[in-house]
């Protein structure tokens, strides 16, 4: 029998790479460290453990600025076999809890719990036995977020981090929304934030006095996506498995990205991750590649291009071409791949 309402879980490893390099020297703990690219090859952190954040660094930052916020900062390199390893052993735990598992990287992932008969089906006490077996078995610290829909999972699994352990249930998510800043918000950066504030929007329950066909007129379609989530209206489902069009990676930033030279700096995180979700896809059916970019006034554009191998370089080049587009501050950006059909695939990897 199938349960009526949904219960999702995020589990989000907290400062997943720089966990992993901690694990291999504790002496780390307790010392600023980020794991990134030098400032010499225009790098960006990755991420960084606790300590670091406390001197403002964060991920995406250019390498550079955040030596300059924490002269002592140690900087390693990704090493990203070693963090696929961890990330196997992490996921093998979801999958003992649940089949419907949606990895959306190394460190995170959707669980539909729904059905799950263990646990007397409380989603609770299967968040904190997830929680407590990842840690017992990795040693990485595990946030996790439970509710109704995957939307509000993801808001919850952040809520209280690190280490943290969120619940929201069906009888709480009218007044947790409510009470939500719109900065909450999937999408909605401090671009469209200080938008929404300078039309006196704080809070969902300012953002639902809003008429639909206002916010499509100053939002455009994500206006649509701002009215149903205001009211908590999230069906997607936990996606296990899929006929995969693309693969991507993309970031909305915390500040928008003034210059081209900033849009060249945030490629190379972006350009580490995309690698790993190409990897563990496999290398054959690649199409083509894009770069998107959405500008601070909304617009969004793409730039395709065939035949290229998924380089560093040639994002680069197409970043340059997207970007003349607009040639204002960046919020959002994307980078990925284009797949050939199943059909297709399944073409090319016959003998001849």
């Amino acid at each position: 029998m199938t349960s009526s309402v949904r219960k999702i879980l995020h589990a989000d490893c907290d400062c997943f790479y720089a966990a992993v390099e901690m694990l291999d020297n504790p002496q780390w703990h307790d010392i600023p460290l980020a794991v990134g690219i030098s400032a010499e090859r225009r790098g960006v952190i990755t991420t960084c453990n606790y300590p670091a954040r406390k001197f403002g660094v964060h991920s995406a930052m250019p390498t550079a600025r955040a030596l300059r916020l924490c002269p002592d900062l140690l900087l390693v390199p990704p090493d990203f076999d070693k963090y696929r390893k961890v990330s196997r052993q992490i996921q093998a735990i979801f999958h003992e809890l649940t089949p419907l598992v949606e990895p959306l990287s190394l460190d995170e992932a959707y669980l539909d719990v729904s059905d799950v008969k263990g646990f007397q089906g409380s989603a609770t006490w299967m968040a904190q036995w997830l929680k407590k077996e990842c840690l017992s078995r990795t040693g990485i610290v595990v946030s996790v977020g439970a509710a109704p829909s995957k939307f509000l999972a993801k808001v919850a699994s952040d809520w209280e981090k690190p280490d943290g352990l969120t619940v929201i249930s069906p009888e709480q998510v009218d007044g947790f929304i409510k009470a939500l800043p719109v900065k909450k918000l999937h999408g909605v950066g401090p671009a469209t934030s200080a938008r929404l504030a300078t039309m006196g929007i704080e809070t969902c329950n300012d953002l639902r006095a809003l008429p639909i066909e206002q916010l499509l007129q100053e939002f455009g379609k994500f206006g649509k996506r701002l009215f149903e989530l205001s009211r908590g209206i999230d069906e997607r489902p936990v996606q296990v498995a899929h006929e995969r069009k693309s693969i991507s990676v993309e970031t909305t930033f915390d500040h928008d990205l003034p210059t081209l030279d900033h849009v060249h700096a945030a490629l190379a995180p972006l350009h580490e991750k995309l690698e790993t979700r190409i990897t563990r896809h496999g290398q054959h059916g690649l199409s083509s590649l894009f770069v998107k970019v959405r500008f601070n006034n909304f617009s969004t554009t793409t730039m395709d291009a065939r035949g290229l191998e998924p380089s560093l370089d040639n994002y680069h080049q197409l970043a340059d071409q997207a970007w003349a587009r607009g040639k204002r501050p960046v919020r959002l950006l994307g980078i990925g791949v284009r797949l050939l059909p199943e059909e297709a695939r399944q073409q090319l990897s016959l003998p001849l």
